[in-house]
């Protein structure tokens, strides 16, 4: 059976017990950190990948990459996977929750990036901007990116508005060379 096929049908059900239980928001949380764990320490894929190492140990690796109190249902979500030998597709089904919970709470992600830092202000006052043009709770990520210069970039959903100087400038000089 397809990987992608797999891990959506794990992710539907954890999310259908999750949101029975009204734990939706804290599985999002530590799937979320345990995606992130997957990124940010590569090893841990191989870790967890080998047979030799004991189901314990897997267990107590995942919950402990799944933040730092992670909720009951992920442990016995983490438990159930392992059971079930599919812990070599678990960052699949931690990617695939994330987005069908995004999908159930209409939330919609955003990015500011900036030459330099800004005001909590001005973040909040952009991430509202977002969320009223697109209807949906705002995840908002800032960035902070010397070289666009000045200005800013703002990303949300398929949307990009690139506002820098490094942007403006390149437009003048692709304008001066024709």
């Amino acid at each position: 059976m397809d990987i992608g096929v797999i891990s959506v049908r794990y992710a539907r059900a954890l999310l259908k017990s999750a949101t029975e239980q009204k734990l939706e928001t804290d599985v999002y949380r530590d799937m979320q950190t345990l995606a992130e764990s997957y990124v940010r320490v590569p090893q841990l894929r191989l870790t967890i990948e080998n047979p030799m190492l004991a189901k314990e140990t897997k267990k107590e690796l995942l919950v402990t990459a799944c933040g730092e109190k992670p909720a009951d249902l992920t442990r016995r979500f983490v438990e159930l996977v392992l059971q079930e030998d599919r812990e070599s597709i678990l960052q699949f089904m931690a990617n695939s929750y994330i987005t069908l919970y995004r999908q159930q709470k209409n939330v919609i992600r955003g990015r500011l990036i900036t030459a330099t830092a800004v005001s909590d202000e001005t973040v909040k006052k952009m991430r509202q901007m977002v969320a009223s043009r697109t209807n949906g709770n705002v995840e908002f990520q800032t960035e902070v990116n010397p070289d666009i210069i000045g200005g800013f970039i703002l990303e949300y959903d398929t949307y990009r508005l690139d506002e820098s100087v490094k942007s403006k400038l390149n437009k003048i000089l692709t304008q001066l060379k024709k």
